[in-house]
């Protein structure tokens, strides 16, 4: 796990490379490489930070320079030794152990045709002295990420958009659409970027850059071809050995010449990795989380502590405890610089204090268990679509009654809130509409017109814009079956353009690497071959996956009510943070510069503070949207201003 950045036929190219490579040391501190060579009539600059984890020798070294290739890479291949044995077989010879020599030499075997062999997590950047290409390339589900800015033609990439950000001497400009995204979502889709020049290399495609200027792009692997290829074969009757699937990747995300460890919150995903990790590494540590016992009353969390005790018990492992108690106020503006754009999501908190709390006990690699909600249908979102389907047959005067009872409700008191009441005013927000539209709806933060009270008038169409890419992406797909398209969507979207991106920002940061075994493509491609059916029966979601658990989890475990990988934001809000969000009310930037109203933003204090609406997700959204507009146009190497 590193770093990587690089300029192709760019100004100045060799100290921008050092620049870029300088800004994401925290990725890489156990190493640092650079590689200059022509190319046209520029030249390509390559710049590497090292995390070592695999073959920890200087042989493992980037950028990496072998007969006429050199490599610059992120990510960990964990097929290497199989790629490894084929390509010694036909004559390759090794220097070392590492995946980064694998996956040189399946370049220099296979080009192109080597990308949907690999299995694994990567982001790299390919230059040929040959031919003076350079290609990029990104995974299938975009685990890793990878940035790039082009003018002209030349083109200049990195692991984080802060280092593009940082070495492009303020010109770049703030994409009101990627804002208006972050609103409605709490986090940037990946296929927008905060700042409008730069962007994403897509999930499962690849970019080459010729010294001529011409630029080729391609794609190896498409994720809507593999939930139809899912639904052929379950209509064949096949059924994957789930079980054998999900050990069989967990064994292999634990390659590694480091010490491994797990995320286990006591649900169902981290516990089942970590009790298959335990098999293959007996007494492997895990790191656990609670909170202050006033914060998680006042936000009436369950008690996931006594069953991350349990399975860390039944199964030898080592156990380590972290009582989430931080200074938010400081915490704030530190997460939102490495997030790299707006994401308000709090976990991210939760996944760095962990991450630093094992990297300083000398633990560089985790095994977290995402991704098992979005593939298996494990969300309160999920069964809630499928509730509002039969809540719709309803009597609509009976509905009319249900939600004004409802509505009245408060979702908290002085003392506690009531999550039954949260859900149910969440729900019924979403229960009369069509299945795209409630399906959106049910996890997003605004419906469109609470979204348009909020901000400049003048962004209707930008709105607009932002609802008919979700519609685009969730319809397209000819699935029968509304568990796995709601599957697919979130695979496509939530999955890459959160849940994957806070974590790696936020593992990174503390210059940790996060593994997802369930983010595998033979766990997905197994995903899609189950019916929906079988995801969610009756009121249990991930009922296949639960159901593959039995085999090493007691029932207590598996059939234990959802917990939540997030914070106590209500408490932060009523009592941290409550400042600071009349502040940014007030006179944030935000509102000076017009973007959010501070009349809609006054009501959804106020309304909060009373009890009668939860806005605290909402609320801490907009003031990481703040910190980070802030970071974007303070002059401070992100020089930025905004456009439409």
């Amino acid at each position: 796990m590193c770093g990587i950045a690089g300029t192709y036929r760019w100004p100045d190219g060799k100290a921008v490379t050092d620049r870029l490579t300088h800004t994401l040391a925290h990725r890489g501190p156990d190493g640092t490489g650079r590689y200059s060579h022509p190319a046209g009539d520029g030249e390509v600059h390559l710049g590497h930070r090292r995390l070592a984890i695999i073959d920890l020798s200087g042989t493992g070294a980037q950028p990496m320079v072998s007969g006429g290739l050199v490599l610059t890479y992120n990510g960990e291949l964990y097929n290497a030794p199989e790629l490894r044995a084929e390509l010694a077989a036909a004559g390759v010879r090794f220097r070392g152990t590492s995946d980064t020599e694998v996956l040189l030499e399946a370049w220099r075997r296979w080009g192109t045709d080597c990308l949907p062999r690999l299995r694994g997590m990567f982001a790299f950047g390919i230059f040929d002295e040959r031919t003076g290409d350079l290609v990029l390339a990104r995974d299938q589900l975009g685990i890793k990420p990878l940035f790039l800015l082009r003018r002209g033609g030349g083109l200049v990439f990195a692991s984080e958009l802060k280092a593009l950000a940082a070495v492009t001497g303020g010109s770049l400009e703030v994409d009101q659409a990627a804002l208006v995204a972050s609103l409605l979502y709490y986090w940037v889709p990946d296929s927008r970027c905060a700042f409008r020049e730069a962007e994403k290399l897509p999930p499962g495609s690849w970019l080459r850059c010729r010294p001529d200027g011409r630029v080729e792009r391609g794609r190896f692997w498409n994720l809507r071809d593999v939930a139809a290829e899912g639904r052929e074969r379950a209509r064949s009757g096949e059924q994957p050995d789930l079980a054998a699937i999900v050990e069989e990747s967990t064994r292999r995300h634990l390659l590694s010449d480091v010490p491994v460890a797990t995320f286990l919150s006591g649900g169902l995903d981290s516990s089942y990795l970590t009790a298959l990790a335990a098999r293959h590494q007996p007494g492997i540590s895990a790191y656990t989380i609670g909170f202050r016992a006033e914060d998680a009353r006042f936000e009436a969390m369950p008690d996931d502590l006594r069953y991350a005790r349990r399975v860390a018990t039944r199964f030898g492992v080592d156990l380590h405890e972290i009582e989430i108690a931080p200074n938010v106020l400081d915490l704030l503006p530190r997460m939102t610089y490495h997030l790299d754009e707006p994401i308000g999501d709090p976990a991210a908190i939760n996944t760095f204090l962990i991450c630093s709390a094992a990297r300083e006990a000398g633990v560089k690699v985790m095994l977290s268990g995402m991704g098992a909600d979005e593939l298996f249908a494990g969300y309160r979102k999920h069964l809630a679509n499928l509730i509002a389907l039969r809540y719709q047959r309803v009597p609509r005067p009976l509905r009319r009654g249900v939600s004004r009872a409802v509505d009245r409700l408060p979702v908290a008191t002085a003392r506690r809130g009531y999550r039954s009441v949260r859900f149910a005013k969440r729900f019924l927000s979403f229960a009369d509409l069509p299945e795209e539209t409630a399906f959106r709806r049910s996890y997003t933060m605004y419906d469109q017109d609470e979204l348009l009270a909020l901000i400049d008038p003048d962004l209707v169409g930008t709105v607009e814009d932002v609802l008919t890419e979700h519609a685009d992406v969730y319809q397209d797909n000819d699935l029968d079956d509304f568990v796995n398209r709601m599957c697919l969507g979130d695979a496509r979207m939530f999955l890459p353009g959160l849940n994957l991106a806070y974590t790696d920002r936020s593992s990174m940061a503390a210059s940790t690497e996060v593994r997802v075994p369930y983010v595998d493509v033979e766990v997905v491609r197994a995903a899609f071959a189950v019916p929906g059916d079988r995801k969610i029966v009756g009121r249990q979601g991930k009922a296949v996956l639960k159901e593959a658990a039995t085999s090493i989890l007691p029932r207590e475990i598996v059939y234990r009510p959802k917990g939540l990988f997030s914070a106590p934001l209500r408490a932060w809000m009523s009592r941290d943070l409550a400042p600071l969000v009349r502040e940014v009310v007030d006179d944030g930037l935000l509102v000076r510069s017009g973007f959010l109203r501070r009349d809609a933003l006054a009501r959804m204090v106020a309304e909060d503070a009373a009890g009668q609406r939860d806005f605290s997700k909402h609320l801490w959204h907009v003031l990481t949207l703040e910190y980070w507009y802030r970071g974007a146009t303070s002059g401070a190497g992100q020089n930025a201003h905004v456009t439409a």
